[in-house]
C-alpha cells in the first residue's frame, strides 16, 4: 500500500482524502498535520494511527502530545516537523493541502527529496511556479494537481506533446455573485460569500472564488504547471461545473474531462495515479443534465481576475506580494472589517507600493509575502 504524508489533513482537501482512504484500502496514513486543529487533528490520528502527528503552531504541541499520549505516534511541531513527514524516506506520496504560503517550503522540501507531490496548495505555484518547477525538473520529482481544473487539463494532456496545444480552457464556476450587478455586489458581505452554488470548500477559497481570485490564482498555476504561455491560456465561465476544464490542440479538437461536482475526484485521481480504480462518487447521468452553458468572466464586475493577471505579466516578487495581499484583505472580508471592493483595491496597492524584483531567489519571495502581510494589516488598521 501507498504511504500517505497528509499536510493539512484538517482541512476540505485533508478529510476528504481520509476519506477516501478509509473506503479504499489501498493506503496507508503515514503523517498527518494541521496548523491549530489539533482536537480533530487528535481524533484522526486515533482511527488512522499514522506514524507521526505535526502541529504547525508550536504553542499547540504540548496539548496535541498530551491528548495523544495513549498511542504510540511521533509528535512533531512546527516547519521542521511539516519538513520531516513530507521527505521522510517512508513516505511514498506526500499530499500538500495546506492553505497559504505556509505551504511552500514544505513543498520545495518534498521535491528536493524526490517525493511524489499532490499538489493541492495553490501558492506554492501562485508565488514561485518558475522556481518550484525547475527545482522538480532538477530532482526528478512528479507533480501531480489536486484542484480539480488543474487535474481535468493534466488528464487531457495524457499522451499529448505541449507543442499541440493551442490553448487551455480553464473552467470557473462563476461563484455566487455571478448574475448580479456591480452595485448588488458591492453590498454583499463575507456570509453571502460563503454561499457556493456548486461547491463546497473551506472559507478563504469560497470568498476567492466569490471574488474571481481563484481563477487569477490557478491562471498562474497553469501556466507554471503546463508551461504554457499566458496567451494560451483563457477562463471560461461554466455554472454547471461538469465540465472541469478543456484543452484545444492545433487542429481545433478539444479534450474535455467533465465528472461530477465532487473534488474526491481530483483527490482519488492524484492518488492513484496512474491507475484509475473504482469508487463510491456518483456518475454523471447525462439524462438529467439540461444543458451546460459558457460565458466569458466579467473582470469589471470581478476585478481580482485582471489583478492576476497583471501579477503574472509582471512576475519576480509581484505574484508574491498579490498572494500576501489577498490572504490577508480576504480575512479581513470574512471579520467584515471591509466591503466587497476593497478587495481588489489593496491587493493593487500592495502591488504598486513595492518595487519590483527579477528573478528572486525563494527567500526573496518569502520576505516579500512577509512584507506585503505588513504593509496591507497597516492599511487595514484604517478600516
Amino acid at each position: 500500500m501507498k504511504k500517505i504524508s497528509i499536510l493539512g489533513s484538517t482541512g476540505s482537501v485533508g478529510t476528504q482524502a481520509l476519506d477516501i482512504i478509509a473506503q479504499s484500502g489501498r493506503f496507508e496514513v503515514f503523517a498527518l498535520t494541521c496548523n491549530r486543529s489539533i482536537k480533530l487533528l487528535a481524533e484522526q490520528a486515533t482511527r488512522f494511527k499514522p506514524k507521526y502527528v505535526v502541529v504547525q503552531d508550536e504553542s499547540m504541541y504540548s496539548a496535541l502530545a498530551e491528548s495523544l499520549a495513549h498511542l504510540p505516534i511521533q509528535i512533531r511541531c512546527g516547519l521542521e516537523g511539516l519538513i520531516e513527514v513530507a521527505t521522510h524516506p517512508e513516505a511514498d506520496l506526500v499530499l500538500n493541502a495546506i492553505v497559504g504560503s505556509a505551504g511552500l517550503k514544505p513543498t520545495i522540501a518534498a521535491i528536493q527529496s524526490g517525493k511524489i507531490i499532490a499538489l493541492a496548495n495553490k501558492e506554492t505555484l501562485v508565488t514561485a511556479g518558475e522556481q518550484v518547477m525547475a527545482l522538480a525538473r532538477k530532482y526528478s520529482a512528479e507533480l501531480l494537481p489536486v484542484d480539480s481544473e488543474h487535474s481535468a487539463i493534466f488528464q487531457c494532456l495524457q499522451g499529448e506533446h505541449l507543442s499541440s496545444v493551442r490553448r487551455i480552457l480553464l473552467t470557473a464556476s462563476g461563484g455566487p455573485f455571478r448574475t448580479l450587478t456591480y452595485d448588488e455586489i458591492a453590498l454583499k458581505r463575507a456570509s453571502d460569500a460563503l454561499k457556493h452554488p456548486k461547491w463546497n470548500m473551506g472559507r478563504k477559497i469560497s470568498i476567492d472564488s466569490a471574488t474571481l481570485m481563484n481563477k487569477g490564482l490557478e491562471l498562474i498555476e497553469a501556466r507554471w504547471l503546463f508551461n504554457v504561455s499566458p496567451e494560451k491560456i483563457e477562463i471560461v465561465v461554466h455554472p454547471q461545473s461538469i465540465v472541469h476544464s478543456m484543452v484545444e490542440f492545433e487542429d481545433h479538437s478539444i479534450v474535455a474531462q467533465l465528472g461530477a461536482t465532487d473534488m474526491r475526484l481530483p483527490i482519488i485521481y492524484a492518488l492513484d495515479y496512474p491507475k484509475r480504480h473504482s469508487n463510491a462518487v456518483e456518475a454523471l447521468d447525462f439524462s438529467k443534465i439540461a444543458s451546460l452553458t459558457f460565458e466569458k468572466p466579467d473582470e469589471k464586475r470581478f476585478p481580482c481576475l485582471s489583478v492576476a493577471k497583471e501579477a503574472l505579466i509582471r512576475g519576480g516578487v509581484v505574484p508574491s506580494i498579490m498572494n500576501a495581499a489577498n490572504e490577508e484583505v480576504v480575512n479581513a472580508y470574512l471579520n467584515d472589517r471591509i466591503s466587497f471592493y476593497k478587495i481588489p483595491e489593496l491587493i493593487q496597492e500592495a502591488m504598486a507600493h513595492f518595487q519590483p524584483v527579477s528573478n528572486p531567489d525563494i527567500d526573496t519571495i518569502l520576505a516579500y509575502d512577509s512584507m506585503a502581510r505588513v504593509y496591507i494589516n497597516e492599511r487595514l488598521k484604517l478600516f
